[in-house]
């Protein structure tokens, strides 16, 4: 079981690198969509993730139930793609879920896993301060989930203009 987080600027070529290092695994590849189309520009963006992958892929839709989802495809014969924990993070804080309790369970249903499993996640810290105390809180509750997922991850990679930079194993 492997475990490889790929971090990135938004359309920095994150979802591209990790779809090729899943493509290139001889497993059942499984899609965990985070994302919900609330607006025809977001309805857009997932037929274009959606049209980027081929038969070979079953797609889970789990824009809540992220660990549920982990738990029940994380299998020693698949790969799984969890695309991506920043719009995860957006859905469960629009909730009013718990963060703390909700990154501790992805983190253990992470560690308990079995199969190979490559997430997804924006580097949101790297731009200007958020104007309002919701982008702010946002920032952080994202720069921290990151940090708990790379600490925990095998390998973790930073995507820049498409490239890969290894930042851990």
């Amino acid at each position: 079981m492997t475990v490889i987080f790929i971090l990135g600027g938004a359309r920095s070529g994150k979802s591209r690198r990790a779809q090729a290092l899943c493509e290139a695994l001889s497993l059942k590849r499984i899609y965990i969509a985070t994302g919900q189309a609330f607006d025809v520009e977001m309805e857009d963006r997932i037929k274009r993730h959606q049209q980027d992958r081929d038969e070979s892929w079953t797609t889970v839709e789990a824009p809540l139930d992220l660990v549920k989802a982990v738990e029940t495809h994380a299998e020693p014969d698949n790969v799984v793609l969890i695309d991506c924990l920043t719009l995860w993070l957006s859905n469960l804080m629009h909730r009013e879920r718990d963060i703390v309790l909700e990154t501790a369970n992805l983190i253990e249903a992470l560690s308990l896993a079995s199969g190979n499993i490559i997430l997804v996640s924006n580097e949101v810290g790297l731009g200007l301060v958020p104007e309002t105390p919701l982008g702010r809180a946002f920032r952080d509750e994202q720069g921290r989930l990151n940090q708990k997922i790379a600490a925990m991850a095998d390998k973790v990679e930073f995507i820049a203009a498409g490239l890969p930079l290894s930042l851990k194993g």
